[in-house]
């Protein structure tokens, strides 16, 4: 069952009025305590409370109403069940006001609002044989948010077929935005969710006109002449989020429920910006629901390109430059001048991931330069805006714009928790970078990130991996169009696309670096006398490399796909290399005279 069946069944328990079976309906809702189980429950066969209002479930449950004195009838309980020889699991008292329960196993409690029951599923999730702390490691305000945008794009879509793809996906963008925001202190709390609860009508026929309105608002820097009052405490926005007029659609009902249930059951403060775009882009995209997180990048796979590729040599820096004034200094500046793209950005995890990374080194920065006594006005070095990224899928690049403020947000919320007296505020939004919809092989992508010749560039990513019989005619036709020049250039993976305009881009740009992970095909095999002379013309090196291994975490299409990860520069870059990437060269110089 996903998280959001449990929540929705949950919810029309609570929301059903007679709580005379309560109990029952509730346990049948986690599917191991089984019908049978339950009947004989209600018949009071197996129920070893004989006093009313009391259900114990063996191993399971001690369940008790009560008629408002919930405290002192919880602790009454606790007393008794501390004396029986095989303790229930659960212990829940309630007067279906306020709801108090305890695992006796773990001794975490709940202290919660009855109505409030949905949004906490999981505490029970060892009646399905689950233990929270190990569903807590799946995510689950990723895969709840996942799940419900799911609910909400089809719902939308159902009516609203005939509208233009582009807005819809901004439209939704933007409902994220604005549960985001109301959630994370962006704006005031709940202040959206309530906006549609009490400014829309229930059968959702105003909303377009409500949400239009709104969205106008926050793109409305002036603000002229009389404000209405359900809007005024919405701030200005900016970063093109909303500047965009907004696309008229077809509200029914059940699509203002589901927008408002977004908002009160989901934490949004706790959604990871990477994980959650890779869903998002999955949800949209059209691919099995059921695999939420097939285009997820994982933090440590992300790692092992970023790491060899720049931030281990800042690291290494920053290291060196501790109790060195002007030496930190120098770093904070450069590590706010360095520009990043991910020419295959996806929904932007890799891009995202960075950005996190260099904030983080930035804290580190300045808390190094107050631990020596000198003060600093924080002025921000790392920005959006040295962000760049090339998609061919429009949602995806609105997903990437959207994961980077969320990130943004949370890293400036970061700073503030390290460094109580450094501010940056999240509104108005930066421009996120350069995201660009288009084909990356045809894009020239020094018009996509424009720089000087002395600049310092990163390129990185996870571009596609298509063998030659799997690419359509389009994609032969990308790969003819680069590689035409190059004898048997039709059998070359998709991916050698990327190859060679970052080694074109290296050639032009010397302090520019590329790293790459690659369908292990193209380091064996016919390929290599094919790619890599064409790569070698434009003077680049391989400055780091990683043997073959499984690509494990459910990259779209790519399940047990076997990858290696190659980095490039420019030849007259003196770069240490580890010793991987020293032989991978001198394999693939044999392998090209032979």
């Amino acid at each position: 069952m996903s998280i959001t069946e449990y929540e929705d069944k949950i919810k029309d328990i609570v929301e059903n009025g007679d709580y005379s079976q309560f109990i029952y309906d509730f346990l049948s809702i986690y599917d191991k305590i089984s019908k049978a189980t339950i009947t004989k429950l209600r018949k009071g066969s197996n129920n070893l409370s004989k006093l009313p209002g009391e259900v114990h479930l063996k191993n399971k449950l001690y369940f008790k109403e009560t008629d408002g004195k919930v405290l002192q009838a919880y602790s009454d309980l606790e007393d008794k069940i501390s004396e029986l020889k095989s303790k229930p699991r659960y212990i829940i008292v309630t007067d279906y006001k306020q709801l108090l329960a305890k695992d006796t196993q773990n001794s975490d409690s709940l202290d919660i609002k009855f109505k409030e029951l949905p949004q906490y599923f999981d505490f029970f999730l060892a009646w399905n044989g689950i233990e929270k702390a190990d569903f807590e490691k799946e995510n689950p305000a990723d895969l709840k948010a996942a799940e419900r945008f799911a609910k909400l794009f089809d719902e939308i879509l159902k009516n609203n077929e005939n509208v233009d793809r582009h807005g819809l996906n901004l439209f939704l963008i933007r409902i994220l935005f604005c549960l985001f925001a109301e959630d994370t202190n962006i704006f005031k709390p709940n202040l959206f969710t309530n906006f549609l609860k009490q400014f829309t009508t229930e059968d959702g026929s105003d909303m377009n006109e409500r949400i239009s309105e709104l969205f106008s608002f926050l793109d409305d820097k002036d603000r002229i002449g009389e404000i209405p009052a359900y809007l005024k405490d919405f701030p200005y926005v900016n970063g093109s989020l909303f500047s965009e007029e907004h696309v008229n659609l077809n509200f029914s009902s059940k699509a203002r429920d589901l927008i408002i249930e977004a908002g009160e059951l989901i934490g949004w403060s706790k959604v990871n910006p990477d994980i959650l775009g890779s869903m998002l882009q999955a949800v949209a995209t059209g691919d099995k629901r059921s695999h939420l997180g097939m285009h997820y990048t994982s933090v440590p796979n992300i790692m092992k390109v970023i790491k060899p590729l720049f931030l281990d040599d800042l690291r290494e820096n920053f290291e060196r430059a501790k109790g060195d004034e002007e030496k930190l200094n120098k770093l904070l500046n450069r590590i706010g001048n360095i520009k990043f793209m991910d020419p295959a950005c996806g929904s932007g995890n890799f891009l995202i991931i960075t950005y996190k990374e260099l904030r983080q080194l930035e804290i580190d920065i300045l808390k190094e330069l107050n631990s020596m006594g000198i003060a600093t006005m924080y002025v921000p070095s790392v920005t959006l805006g040295q962000f760049y990224g090339i998609e061919i899928e429009d949602f995806a690049c609105d997903v990437t714009r959207l994961s980077l403020w969320i990130a943004e947000h949370q890293m400036n919320v970061q700073l503030h928790k390290e460094i109580h007296d450094a501010v940056r505020p999240t509104l108005p939004l930066q421009k996120a970078g350069a995201i660009v919809c288009g084909n990356a092989l045809k894009i020239d992508w020094n018009e996509v990130l424009p720089h000087e010749k002395d600049d310092e560039v990163y390129l990185f990513g996870n571009p596609p991996y298509l063998g030659s019989k799997k690419q359509n005619k389009y994609q032969k036709l990308d790969i003819e169009h680069l590689l035409k020049n190059v004898k048997g250039h039709r059998m070359l993976d998709y991916i050698s696309g990327w190859f060679l305009l970052a080694s074109r881009f290296i050639n032009s740009s010397p302090k520019v670096q590329s790293g790459f992970v690659s369908t292990n095909s193209i380091t064996q095999g016919e390929q290599v006398g094919k790619l890599w002379p064409e790569i070698f013309n434009y003077k680049v090196d391989i400055s780091f490399a990683y043997r073959s291994f499984k690509w494990n975490n459910n990259a779209k299409s790519n399940a047990g796909v076997v990858v290696v990860i190659i980095g490039l520069k420019h030849s007259s870059i003196n770069k240490k290399r580890n010793y991987l990437a020293i032989i991978v060269i001198e394999l693939l110089k044999i392998l090209v005279h032979t």
